[in-house]
């Protein structure tokens, strides 16, 4: 695997080796021991979501608060999507900034985001599926999260107006000067 770090310390674009022969392709889509040593991450995944989504559908700015923050492992199976993160570590030198990657069944890349991030993404094709694993086990009363549209983040998701599904949830989520304490 090629690690790539990227303006965000703490996300990571993982780029693949992968194998081609004329029956297909193989690849590792993940080894513990080699996730560790090639990105200084000993991270214990203990849950794996998958989601199934069509062109527009936005889902996010996601997080799980304090004991039960995740950290993430990303990825797409099919389709296409934009795919980012905010920083939302007190301290952080990169506080309130954001960093997104474009995820391809073509590219099979991952996105790492570790714990105290912001994570959300939006369907770009006709549907994806997103596949992620989480090194926490998920807790509704932790949810939490950002709008999507905030203005201070300025997140340019590709998509907008009528082209873009949100849940009603999603909607009802505050701006970061309005955001709680994380317990980041």
């Amino acid at each position: 695997m090629i690690v790539i770090p990227t303006p965000l310390e703490g996300c990571l674009l993982i780029k693949p080796h992968i194998f081609n022969d004329d029956r297909g392709y193989f690849f590792e889509s993940f080894n513990q021991l080699r996730f560790a040593d090639a990105t200084g991450f000993n991270v214990n995944f203990v849950q794996d979501n998958q989601s199934y989504s069509t062109k527009g559908v936005l889902r996010g700015l996601h997080l799980q608060k304090g004991e039960f923050s995740q950290a993430k492992l990303v990825r797409v199976t099919k389709g296409e999507v934009f795919d980012v993160a905010v920083d939302l570590r007190k301290g952080s030198p990169t506080y309130g900034q954001y960093h997104s990657v474009l995820l391809t069944e073509e590219n099979n890349e991952q996105f790492f985001i570790a714990r105290g991030f912001a994570h959300g993404f939006i369907v770009l094709s006709d549907e994806a599926v997103f596949q992620y694993k989480c090194d926490n086990y998920y807790n509704k009363e932790s949810e939490s999260g950002l709008h999507y549209a905030d203005p201070e983040l300025n997140i340019d998701w590709r998509l907008s107006g009528s082209d873009v599904l949100v849940s009603d949830k999603d909607l009802e989520l505050p701006f970061l000067k309005d955001a709680p304490d994380f317990g980041f």
